[in-house]
């Protein structure tokens, strides 16, 4: 056994109940031709203990519905997740969510099953979604040993990539709140954040559509691109 695994936790024993949801969880459909607007897009939002891909827990998931073009409000996931030991941290000076309202949470193999059963096949969209996928991705390894493999936009790269008039670069959610300005009741919530970022991608898939960018795969391609250039060295 290598040192890093002696400090991983030991993967969850599932009942016999939740193995048969786990084994049920219907496999990803990878991004096509469809139009954007046929597309189910699951946005998404977690709040963690901290910001270390390693150690750091996810203590909620919040997610919210774009189907025919629309937030879909009928179609809305928001679970905290106990987790034992929880201490006070920087962290909960921003999200709330102190001891006490992760001691009152949710079971995190039944929250985790939940939401995968809520995405079903669908790809996700988040801010920064390399941070959401990788915390989401360990925390269902380590929960119910399953592997992520639904595709994830990042609406923080699509938002420069689709706007690039706009004067802000490597930004957050609320500088692009701001510019478009939105309308945002609440932040640094996992269910509003997810609402704010599903508000900001549906104006983004409009720009996209303006730059004949008509599907989830020409999208997912032209961001790969984007990001490659932006990664190559300058001469």
């Amino acid at each position: 056994m290598s040192l890093f695994n002696w400090f991983r936790p030991a993967a969850s024993v599932l009942d016999s109940t939740q193995q048969q949801r786990r084994d049920r969880l219907p496999a990803f459909t990878p991004l096509d031709e469809r139009s954007l607007r046929e597309q189910r897009w699951v946005v998404v939002d977690v709040e963690t203990s901290g910001l270390n891909l390693n150690r750091d827990q996810v203590l909620s998931i919040g997610a919210v519905v774009i189907e025919d073009g629309a937030i879909d409000f009928s179609q809305q996931f928001e679970r905290t997740l106990q987790r034992e030991g929880h201490k006070l941290s920087p962290s909960v000076l921003i999200h709330g969510l102190g001891p006490s309202a992760i001691a009152a949470g949710s079971d995190p193999l039944e929250a985790l099953l939940d939401f995968m059963e809520f995405v079903g096949d669908s790809p996700l969209l988040a801010f920064h979604a390399p941070f959401d996928q990788h915390m989401l991705g360990r925390a269902l390894k380590d929960s119910l040993g399953y592997r992520l493999q639904h595709d994830f936009l990042d609406v923080a790269d699509m938002a420069p990539l689709l706007c690039p008039q706009a004067p802000i670069r490597e930004a957050g959610l609320d500088d692009w709140v701001d510019w478009f300005k939105l309308q945002v009741v609440e932040r640094h919530h996992a269910a509003a954040d997810a609402l704010a970022t599903a508000e900001l991608a549906l104006i983004l898939f409009n720009r996209a559509q303006q730059q004949q960018i008509h599907s989830p795969l020409s999208l997912q391609q032209r961001l790969g691109q984007w990001r490659r250039r932006r990664q190559a060295p300058s001469f």
